[in-house]
C-alpha cells in the first residue's frame, strides 16, 4: 500500500508541474524555446525587406535602361533616316557653281549661225543637269517680288525703288537653292528700304 500512496503521491507532484508550466505559458510570455525562433524570425522579415528593397531598385534600373536604348534607337533611326534624306547634300553643293557657269554662259547672246548651235548644246546640257539635281531634291528658291526672308535670301544690296513695297526682293544676283527643306545656299539679293 505504501508503494500505491508512494505513486499517487508522485502522480500529483507531476500533475501540479504540468499544470504549473501551462500556467506559466498562458501569461503571455513565451517558452524559452520560441524566442530563439523569434529572433530568427525577425532576422528573415528584415532580409526579406533588404531582398524586396534591392528587387524594386533593380526593376527600377531595368526600366531607366529600357527606356534609354528605345530613346537611343529612336535617335538613331531619325540621324539615319536625315543622312539618307540629305545624302547628296555636298555633291549638289559642290555642283552649284557650275550651274551658275551655265547659266552665265546661256545668257550670252549670239548671231552666228555655228555659235547659236554650240549654245543650244549648252543648254541641253544644263537642263539635263538641273533636272538631275531636281530628282535629288534640289529646288530654286523664289525669290524676286516676295518679301525678304533673311533664312532663304542674303541682301547684299538696297535700292530705293516706288515699284515694290517695303523689303520685298527687286532683283536676284545669285539664285538660292533648298535640297527638300534645308537651304544649301541662299538666294543674294536687292531688297527695297
Amino acid at each position: 500500500m505504501e508503494d500505491k500512496q508512494k505513486e499517487t503521491a508522485e502522480f500529483e507532484q507531476t500533475e501540479n508541474a504540468e499544470t504549473y508550466v501551462e500556467a506559466d505559458q498562458t501569461d503571455g510570455s513565451e517558452p524559452l524555446e520560441n524566442e530563439g525562433e523569434t529572433a530568427e524570425t525577425t532576422e528573415e522579415k528584415q532580409r526579406i525587406s533588404e531582398l524586396e528593397t534591392n528587387l524594386a531598385d533593380t526593376e527600377n534600373r531595368l526600366l531607366r535602361v529600357q527606356a534609354d536604348f528605345e530613346n537611343f534607337k529612336r535617335r538613331t533611326r531619325e540621324d539615319n533616316a536625315a543622312q539618307l534624306k540629305y545624302k547628296s547634300q555636298s555633291l549638289l553643293t559642290q555642283l552649284l557653281p557650275a550651274l551658275d557657269n551655265f547659266e552665265r554662259a546661256l545668257d550670252v547672246k549670239v548671231e552666228d549661225a555655228q555659235a547659236a548651235s554650240v549654245l543650244q548644246g549648252v543648254e541641253m546640257v544644263y537642263r539635263q543637269l538641273l533636272e538631275a539635281m531636281k530628282s535629288e531634291g534640289l529646288e530654286v528658291i523664289d525669290s524676286e517680288g516676295s518679301a525678304f526672308d533673311p533664312n532663304l535670301h542674303q541682301a547684299v544690296m538696297q535700292v530705293q525703288d516706288e515699284k515694290y513695297g517695303s523689303n520685298v526682293v527687286v532683283e536676284t544676283l545669285q539664285k538660292g537653292y533648298r535640297l527638300k527643306d534645308r537651304v544649301i545656299r541662299p538666294a543674294m539679293v536687292k531688297v527695297n528700304q
